[in-house]
This record gives structure tokens, sequence and C-alpha cells, in this order.
């Protein structure tokens, strides 16, 4: 039995003898949403992360907890927002943060759910306009064509009609990217939820324009004022992740322009709808407020409009963007892996199928709502597929997979439409449940985060074999920022001088590390102001550099001078550490260093990290005991592509190894064997420390006989 409706769902001067559908209740719609945000944030509390994680983490929430300035483009309402979570008497101060990132994705999941309703209830009512206007016409051959369209929602009980958008949102909650992204630190959660509440609103609008055209009224003022909501939502969405919220303006655009023509862009009400836009955009003042207050993360230092715009626009990562075929080529095979592990299994593409029905079936029934998830997902694509980084990449698709969960969601209806009994169109909506089910099983194990302790423990670990006083060089950003966490929130090993040197390269971290390490800045006072001065004039100018041959050479230099004097007036009262990739590999930028340090000094292996000697005598490793909580013991499941697998799991089984070879080299093969093998536990595959387990075996041997 069909629910009452509402006085919002009621269309005047309606033929009500014409086989609509019956739409949910405005209560009905809301209690939907209410499930999918209830389930979602059971699910993610019961998968959260308990302490601070990798990537961006340990900096977004020492920002947040600051109130400092996080990296380009600072992310202000994101920042604003998760301050005020740092707050809450819950557990540490990582977990808050995590959980206010669950709060942020379950709030889209649910609002997802009210959008699609909105999407839906506005392609029914263009299917009754349309009737409304061939009746005007008498079109018979036009009116057989629309009647068919109109068939995706004709006849159908409102309790059927409850299932898409249900679906809908609880695939958006369960799916790889938002839920992965819901258990930790970082700003995608909210972006998402920005995104989609912009996506409701402007909808909500379109539906009230079409039901205003319908009824032959002009209630005006309460329309607009969605779309002045929605402007302002838009304008402050840019506060979190511009790029990926300015990518849908051209699908907003089309989607105003497809419902009242050039008439909004030519009237006055556009001129508004850009001063609410703006409004929004005042988040941003945020930044330069920030930066005088001197916080313990102060990136960029945005106090003047140079350096606030080079934040904003993201500078020091526009050599990221690349538009060539060879990129986007390989692009596109990354993001076809994303897309087809998102909602299940590879081999049970079942959601990707109702999107593809459900685009076939909005062309046909609604094509302004088409273009618009059309335009959504091309926007995104056509940048994020010319954008080369790692780690977060998926984020960057999440607009395609919102717009690719809308359009499963008129997939849904066209198979509830399929089905000719009205019992077996009870039972199809119902199995539309298994859709998000298969998601929650499959993406269960890679997005369960409960017992997340691997960068707490590749920080302890590698912190347990410095000693006090101690420096620790680094260009692995996957060890600084939880560390910077540590250091500046939890207050663990205040006594280690720990130095980003990618960093470096950025004026702006001399302020931090003067308040931070001021014995250390002055100490090395001459090179660090002669290398800053040039710097600055490098930030102004990088290409006046590039092509100038002799400054080039002179800020590598004074660059030069600056960090081995750092070592080497540390190393005289305190050790020197460097973790593997300052050692290891030289094809980085910053190899010429690379390869002076391991002139001047001797790097013995402790742990994680080379301790630097100034001699070359053997000394014996320490021995340690390393926490592998999830690795070791296969508690945690990672992807391939996972920051795990590529980055961390890598700096364990290298060091196992150096520690091996190191052994090795001085003839103790015992010592080197319980070292390879130890490398091979992790990674079985790892062909050198095979090989070099063969050798130092083959040694013992021969020295038996």
């Amino acid at each position: 039995m069909a629910e009452a409706k509402t006085t919002s769902d009621i269309t005047p001067n309606i033929n009500t003898r014409e086989p609509i559908a019956s739409f949910p209740s405005e209560r009905a719609r809301l209690v939907c949403a209410i499930i999918v945000f209830a389930a979602s944030l059971t699910l993610y509390t019961l998968t959260l992360a308990p302490s601070v994680t990798l990537v961006d983490s340990g900096e977004l929430i020492a920002a947040s907890r600051a109130l400092g300035v996080a990296h380009p483009p600072g992310f202000p309402l994101y920042t604003l927002l998760a301050h005020l979570a740092t707050l809450a008497p819950l557990g540490n101060i990582a977990e808050r943060v995590n959980f206010a990132s669950a709060i942020f994705a379950a709030l889209a999941s649910a609002m997802l759910t009210l959008a699609v309703f909105e999407a839906q209830r506005c392609a029914s009512l263009l299917s009754r306009l349309r009737r409304k206007e061939e009746k005007k016409k008498h079109q018979k051959k036009t009116k057989k064509k629309e009647a068919k369209d109109a068939n995706l929602f004709e006849g159908l009980p409102s309790l059927i009609l409850l299932a898409p958008p249900l679906m809908a949102g609880l695939l958006m909650a369960f799916s790889r990217t938002l839920w992965g992204y819901a258990t930790i630190a970082e700003v995608y959660t909210l972006n998402t939820l920005m995104i989609v509440i912009v996506f409701f609103l402007l909808l909500r609008w379109r539906r009230k324009v079409i039901e205003s055209t319908l009824a032959a009224a002009e209630p005006r003022e309460n329309k607009d004022r969605l779309l002045f909501i929605a402007a302002f939502f838009f304008g402050l969405a840019m506060g979190v992740h511009h790029v990926t919220v300015g990518l849908m303006l051209p699908a907003l655009a089309a989607l105003v322009y497809s419902t009242e023509g050039f008439t909004f862009f030519k009237s006055k009400r556009l001129l508004r709808a850009a001063l609410f836009a703006f409004s929004g955009l005042l988040i941003y003042a945020y930044l330069p407020l920030a930066a005088l207050r001197n916080a313990g993360m102060n990136w960029g230092d945005p106090r003047s409009l140079e350096r606030i715009l080079w934040h904003v626009t993201g500078r020091q990562y526009q050599a990221f963007v690349s538009f060539s075929l060879e990129t986007m080529a390989g692009q596109f095979k990354e993001f076809i892996l994303f897309a087809g592990r998102e909602f299940g299994p590879v081999w049970l593409p079942a959601a990707l199928i109702l999107a593809v029905a459900g685009l076939v079936a909005l062309f046909r029934s609604d094509r302004s709502a088409f273009w618009f998830l059309a335009l959504v997902i091309l926007a995104d694509l056509a940048y994020a597929l010319n954008y080369d980084i790692a780690e977060d990449k998926d984020a960057y698709y999440l607009p395609v997979f919102l717009a690719l969960i809308v359009a499963a969601a008129f997939g849904a209806l066209w198979l509830i439409r399929f089905v000719r009994a009205s019992f077996s169109k009870a039972t199809a909506a119902g199995l539309l449940i298994l859709i998000p089910t298969v998601a929650l099983v499959f993406n269960l194990p890679f997005n369960d985060r409960s017992r997340y302790h691997v960068a707490e423990d590749y920080v302890s670990n590698i912190l347990s074999t410095v000693d006090e006083g101690g420096m620790l060089l680094t260009l692995d950003w996957q060890v600084y920022s939880p560390m910077f966490y540590f250091h500046e929130i939890e207050k663990r090993r205040r006594d280690v001088v720990a130095i980003d040197v990618n960093q470096l390269r950025r004026s702006w971290y001399f302020d931090y590390l003067k308040r931070a390490y001021p014995e250390m800045v002055e100490q090395n006072r001459d090179k660090i102001a002669a290398y800053v001065e040039d710097l600055k004039l490098w930030e102004q100018d990088p290409d006046g550099f590039n092509n100038d041959r002799q400054m080039l050479d002179r800020i590598n230099k004074h660059y030069n001078d600056m960090v081995l004097s750092i070592v080497a007036r540390h190393i005289e009262r305190a050790p020197v550490y460097a973790t593997s990739d300052l050692i290891v590999s030289r094809a980085h930028r910053d190899g010429e260093i690379t390869r002076a340090l391991m002139t001047d000094y001797q790097p013995v292996p402790q742990g994680l990290v080379f301790q630097l000697m100034r001699d070359r005598a053997f000394y014996q490793p320490a021995e340690i005991k390393l926490s592998l909580r999830g690795l070791a013991d296969g508690s945690l499941k990672f992807e391939k592509d996972d920051v795990v697998a590529k980055k961390v799991l890598p700096v364990y089984t290298v060091m196992l190894a150096s520690r091996g070879a190191y052994f090795a080299a001085y003839n103790r093969h015992e010592q080197a064997v319980e070292a390879f093998r130890e490398a091979l536990a992790l990674d079985p595959d790892y062909k050198y420390a095979r090989e070099a387990l063969t050798e130092s075996e083959n040694k013992l041997r021969g020295k038996s006989n």
C-alpha cells in the first residue's frame, strides 16, 4: 500500500488519473538516510584506526590540533572542523580526528541517499511534464516514445521506490575508497560530503522548478534560496579540496542551464549566486590568520598575497601535472584497477553493470541528469588521469564513483521495471541489498583498521635504536609525517632532532626548525643563512635559477654545505642517523648529499636506520626486536599498490638485508644468515636477500670443511 504524500510531494493542477509513480514521503526518505548514516557510522567506528596512520595523517592531525597551516592547498575548512574533533574527550588525538572522518563519510552516504531521491523525483516529474506538453500538441508518435521513457517509474509503489536510493547510500558507505578514508585522518570524506550536499541542494532546486512548471506557478523565492545555499556550500567546499570540487562546476552549470536555459545566466541571480559562492570562499582567510600565529605547523607560511596564491594553487605540486598520452594511458590502467575493485570483486561487477544500465536509462528519460553525471565523470577523469601522484590517488576518483552510484540507482530502477510480476518486482527491490552487501564483505579485510598500528610501530621501531639526543635525517614522508605527530602531539622522544630533507628545499621549514631545534639552527646559522637567502630567490623565480648554471651551482653548493655542516656539528656531541632512502638509493635529487655522506661517514645498520660513523671500524649493530603488528602475523590485508606494501614493508626488508650485508662484509656469516632469513620471512620473493643468503651459507660450509 502506498504511503501518504506530504504537501511537498503533491503537485497541483496535475491529472491524477495518469499512472504515475507514488513517491515516498519526506519522512520515509529521511528514515532511509538515517538508516544509511547509522549503519555506516557503526561500521566505521568498528573499523576505525586506533592511532595515527601513514601518508598525510600525522601532519594533518598536528596542523589541526595547533590550528596551523597544512600542506597545499591548506584545507582550511577541514583544519577547523578537525580541530573541533581534537577537543572531544574521547581516546587519543589521532582517534578523535579519525572519528571525524567517519562522521563526514557517514553523512556523505546519507546525503547521497537523499540526493538520489531528488534525482529520481526529477526524472519522474519530467515524464509527467512531457505528457502534459504532448496532450497540448496532440503528437501521437512523440507521445508513444515518451510514454516508454516514463515506464521507468510508472505505477511503482513507494515502498519499492525506497530500494534504489537505499542501495545507493549503502553502496557509497561500503565502497572501497570512501570507507578506506573514513577510518583515518584525511580530507577526502569531508570533501565528498561537501560535494554531495551541493548535488542534493541543486537537485532539490531543480525538482522545485519542475514542480512549479507543472503547476503553472512561479514561487521563485523559495527555489532560489536552495540555489544560493548550494552556491555557498560550493564556495565553502573549495576550502577542503578545491581541485575536485572545482571540477564539478561544468556539470553544475549544465544542470542549471538545462533547468532554466540562458535566463538564469542573463539575470542578476547569477551574480547573487556568485556572491554566495565567494562568501563561502572566504574560509581561505583562515590561512594568513593561522600563519600569523606561528603555530607548530605553518606549511608555506602564507602571510603575503603571493605566498597565499602559491599555497592555494598548490604551486609545488604542479610539476606532477603532465598532459601527455603516455601519462594518461598509465593513469587510465590504474583507474580501471580502482574502479574494478571499488564495489566488490572484479569478477562480480554488479554495481558497474547497473551504473551502465542507469546511464542508458537516463539518456532516454532525463537527458539533463545524464549529461550532469557524464560531465562529473569526464571532468574528474580529465584532471586525475593527467595528475601523476602516489598514495592517495584513488581519492581523486571519488566524484567519478559518486556519479556511478547515482547512475546505478537508476539502473536498479530499470532492473525492477524489467521484472513483470508485482511480487517479483518487490523481490528484485529487496535483492538490491545484496549489491552493497557484496561490497561490504569484499572490502572489509582491506578497510578494517581497528588493529592498524603500522605507522606507530614504524616510528617506534626507528626510534628504538636512536640514542638520546640523536639526529635523524629522512626523505621518507611515511616516517616523518607520523613522527611529526608523535613529536608535536604526544610529545614522544622530544630529544630527537628529526629533519625532513625534502622540506629543506622550502624556506618556511626553517622557521619551524628554529622553533623546534633552536640550538641546531644557531650552531649552523651562517650556513643556513647563506642557503636560505638563495632559496628565497629561487622560490621567487625557479626558472631563472634553472636557466643560469652559475646560480644553480651556487644554491646547490650552499645546500650541500649546510646539510654536511648540520651533520658534522651534531655528530660531535650525539649520534646522527639516516633512513634507508637517503643511504641505499642514490637516484633521488639529493643523490649528491648521499654520495658526500657515504664518503665522509660509514653507514652502520641499526634497526631500521643507518648510524653514520666517522671511521671504518666494525661496529656491532644493536640487537633489536621489531614490533610488526599486522605485518608479520598477517592480520592486516593490503593491496599491492597500498603504501604499506610499496613503501613500508620494503624498508623492513631492505634494512634487514643491509644488516646481513654488513655482517657478511666483515665475514660474520652466521649473523648475516640470520638477518637474510628475517628479510625473507617478510618478503620471500626478495631476490637480493635470497642470493646473499645462499652466498653466506656457502661460505659457512666452506669454513666448516
